[in-house]
């Protein structure tokens, strides 16, 4: 029996079983078998002509098989290959097909079916129960059959793309839970962010998903925004090196990497989100410098397949509608070679919100003639695709566009080998896959390597775990929901910060628990602007904890964010904790034991008042699945914390723009005699409370024998830069070395310092390490006045050390012309 009609056999008995059908249908679904006159030794007869044709053929180049496919494809199906389907539950409405689908527009086809019973349902409800999608051997078998379907029925048996969200873990039931995007920026470890890229892959790979919506490019500029907890960094270096891992990973596991957002997204004006998300007022030059660096990088480095085209225009210009972004500058400058899917509703608001087409359906067409691929949006995909039917036969959309737009489509599906290896051969194997014991364990190390020590006055931390008394207090003492994500994983375990507390201790300490405030108070969000006293029930809250902390040996404080004030559509008017958690932290300090502030935030929070006066204070973010047990193991020492910040932390809202990197004196004190560029000085009430890439040990390290060679390059040399690294203290840690530059004369305003090198190391008591920098001289180009990228000849300090303002060695180097 030849091996492609073995496989297809065997395929065909795992697939033909009995599953029980989501609560929301009447009836058991039986699967079908397959139309075996189809699968031929090495080749499958898409078309159902009985012959080889060119398209068919593997050992065809791939621009023939292209070509010979579109030949043949009607208007109707070129149409279906530029819109998605939104799987079951959320614009599907059948959770399998049925003998209706041949009357439904997608009998010609479909470009994608997006979130397939991932475990979010209608109205993005998460973690519903769903046996086609647990255990994950049912959603491969489920994938196998929509995917037959659409082989089997539709006219050329086009396959469809099976995309779905992954920026924290894959989106799906009870996958591997990683912390989130902040989380992962404050590790600084490239080769972590590359495991879970590979996890990532590889769990929606077996599951049947072929396209992941990761990495997450947006740099997170200003901190009242909601999606900062979605992105990397503030820092346009550091995205770039964690998503060019996260990115390749994706694509080496087998499916295709989708980035999102571009571009110039995550600065809306005044920081809102929701239905606002336009109008970033950002120059020229910043744009090019910052908000494209990390996209420029990640297209040329990691080669993604996919991206998604965002909802914000740029000096006028909808990104949605703009041939220069979506053609000039990803196609032609960078070398794109995939297809852009539009963000959900980007392409309508050309014309209700934009205001840039006369009615949808110019926008539609808009869309595609400026370079879209793909409409993706919660809505029947009928609704986009009939009327470009319309507008192809009126003239208004040329099908010279459209023949370009579906080879963009079909090219990224044949490169994905979806039409010589469509279907999942083993689906038992998801079952062994998703969510392994080896996946927790390195959800576990991301959740540690994510913390930051942010202050450790007198060395309070780590606990012993002698104390025969600990508090555990706060609102996100308990808190899941944070740590379960729209775009990750959801409905498996998360282990809380008290489990973690219970479990570090045992029986040796007896663990109170007092929850003290909700996140917010009953009157938020309005109490941001008038705040009022805790009472009622707010205040006997209160007065529980503060009993119960005058019995307690120590007293850690969860304190944070929830689902409700940070996450898309959710930005703030202020950086400070909501609701009464301050005032619970002041209370518990009054009882003068000590109190150690643990943060589960999304974004910056302004805790002036905690920082000066609780003696410990941690960043724990949204630490994914078994964020409880690293928490616990840094608070009692069994883990060294060595995150560091990824993202400035402003002391209120009313100094943003705050944030790295800034231009000279920009963020400087009023002070005139204070000239320090980070603003720091001798103010308490101006700079950061915490700035960049700060971050704290239970060790110390020293940083030494600075070396530069050469140290006069050619604009297109290269310069190494090293140094030694010792641990000074009597426990391993890990030190994160960054490396600063700065031109020190150029032909236009620079940035103060800009990070170029970063790398995380672990050393044993007395270690020493040598850390090497490769640095090219393009690193520190920049745009002239003529607009030209050019790297200027000059010197350019060389600041190496453990924060923006921390910096222990300096040096230079020079570039010639």
């Amino acid at each position: 029996m030849p091996k492609l009609i073995a496989s297809s056999v065997l395929l065909a008995l795992a697939i033909a079983v009995r599953a029980e059908a989501p609560a929301t249908s009447s009836a058991p679904i039986t699967l079908t078998p397959m139309r075996a006159e189809l699968y031929h030794d090495g080749w499958i007869d898409f078309n159902k002509n009985g012959k080889k044709d060119i398209y068919e053929d593997p050992s065809q180049p791939l621009d023939k098989r292209l070509d010979d496919l579109l030949s043949q494809m009607s208007v109707e199906e070129k149409t279906c290959q530029l819109a998605t389907l939104y799987g079951y539950g959320r614009v599907l409405k059948d959770p399998l097909p049925t003998p209706g689908w041949k009357n439904e527009v997608w009998k010609d086809g479909i470009a994608n079916i997006d979130e397939m019973h991932n475990g979010i349902g209608s109205k993005g409800r998460m973690g519903i129960d769903d046996p086609l999608g647990w255990p994950p051997s049912n959603h491969a078998r489920m994938i196998n059959e929509l995917q037959k379907w659409f082989i089997e029925t539709t006219p050329h048996g086009i396959p469809v793309d099976f995309t779905n969200e992954g920026i924290r873990g894959v989106n799906a039931l009870k996958s591997t839970n990683f912390p989130n995007q902040l989380g992962l920026g404050a590790t600084w470890d490239r080769d972590l962010v590359s495991h879970i890229g590979h996890i990532t892959g590889r769990e929606g790979k077996v599951e049947g998903f072929t396209n992941i919506y990761s990495p997450i490019m947006d740099i997170a500029q200003d901190p009242r925004w909601g999606r900062t907890v979605e992105c990397y960094s503030e820092d346009p270096f550091l995205v770039a090196e964690l998503a060019v891992r996260q990115s390749k990973a994706l694509s080496e596991e087998g499916v295709a990497s989708t980035a999102k957002h571009f571009a110039v997204y995550s600065n809306p004006k005044g920081g809102r989100d929701g239905n606002d998300r336009t109008d970033p007022h950002i120059a020229e030059r910043e744009m090019e410098m910052l908000y494209l660096y990390d996209w420029r990088r990640l297209i040329e480095e990691a080669h993604p397949l996919g991206v998604m085209v965002s909802y914000n225009d740029y000096d006028g210009v909808p990104i949605a509608g703009s041939h220069e972004f979506m053609i000039d500058r990803l196609r032609k400058e960078w070398g794109f070679n995939g297809y852009i899917v539009s963000d959900s509703g980007a392409v309508e608001n050309l014309n209700r919100k934009h205001r840039v087409a006369p009615t949808v359906d110019d926008a539609r067409a808009m869309f595609l003639i400026e370079g879209g691929n793909v409409c993706t949006d919660f809505s029947p995909p009928e609704k986009f695709i009939e009327p470009l039917r319309i507008l192809i036969k009126e003239g208004k959309l040329p099908m010279s566009v459209v023949d370009q737009r579906v080879r963009d489509v079909l090219r990224v599906k044949f490169l994905l080998g979806l039409f010589d290896h469509p279907f999942i051969t083993n689906p038992d194997e998801a079952d062994k896959v998703v969510h392994s014991e080896e996946n927790q364990q390195v959800a576990l190390r991301a959740a540690r390597e994510s913390i930051v020590l942010l202050k450790n006055k007198d060395k309070t931390l780590p606990l012993p775990k002698s104390l025969k008394r600990i508090l555990v207090c706060g609102p996100t003492a308990k808190i899941t929901e944070t740590s379960i994500d729209r775009y990750g994983s959801t409905g498996g375990k998360v282990m809380t910060l008290l489990e973690g507390i219970q479990n570090a201790v045992g029986k040796t300490s007896q663990v109170d628990f007092a929850q003290g405030c909700e996140v917010t108070d009953k009157n938020w969000p309005e109490s941001e602007i008038f705040p009022e006293p805790p009472s009622g029930k707010d205040l006997d809250m209160i007065n529980e904890a503060v009993a119960g902390a005058k019995e307690a040996d120590a007293i850690v404080l969860a304190l944070g964010d929830n689902d409700k004030t940070v996450g898309e559509a959710k930005s703030r008017t202020s950086l400070d904790l909501p609701g009464y958690q301050t005032d619970l932290a002041k209370a518990l300090v009054k009882t003068g034991k000590p109190v150690i502030v643990v943060l589960l935030t999304g974004k910056p929070a302004s805790i002036n008042w905690i920082d000066r006066y609780c003696p410990a204070v941690v960043e724990a973010w949204f630490p994914g699945e078994l964020g409880g047990q690293a928490i616990a193991d840094v608070l009692f020492g069994d883990y060294n914390p060595g995150g560091k910040l990824p993202i400035t932390f402003p002391r209120t809202v009313g100094e943003i723009p705050f944030n790295f990197p800034a231009k000279p004196f920009s963020q400087a004190p009023q002070n005139k005699k204070e000239f320090d560029p980070n603003g720091s000085g001798n103010s308490l009430i101006e700079g950061a409370i915490y700035y960049f890439g700060h971050g704290l040990s239970y060790t110390t390290f020293k940083y030494s024998n600075l070396k530069v060679s050469p140290e006069t390059i050619p604009a297109d040399g290269t310069v190494m830069i090293s140094a030694d690294i010792q641990n000074r203290g009597d426990r391993a840690g890990d030190e994160v070395v960054q490396l600063y530059l700065q031109d020190e004369f150029s032909s236009v305003t620079t940035y103060d310092q800009v990070l170029r090198g970063f790398d995380r190391i672990s050393l044993q008591p007395g270690e020493t390490k040598t850390v090497t920098f490769t640095v090219p001289a393009k690193a520190m180009e920049l745009i002239n006045r003529q607009h030209q990228r050019v790297v200027e000849p000059g010197d350019f300090k060389i600041m190496l050390g453990a924060a923006s303002d921390d910096i222990r060695l300096t040096g230079k180097y020079s570039v010639t012309r």
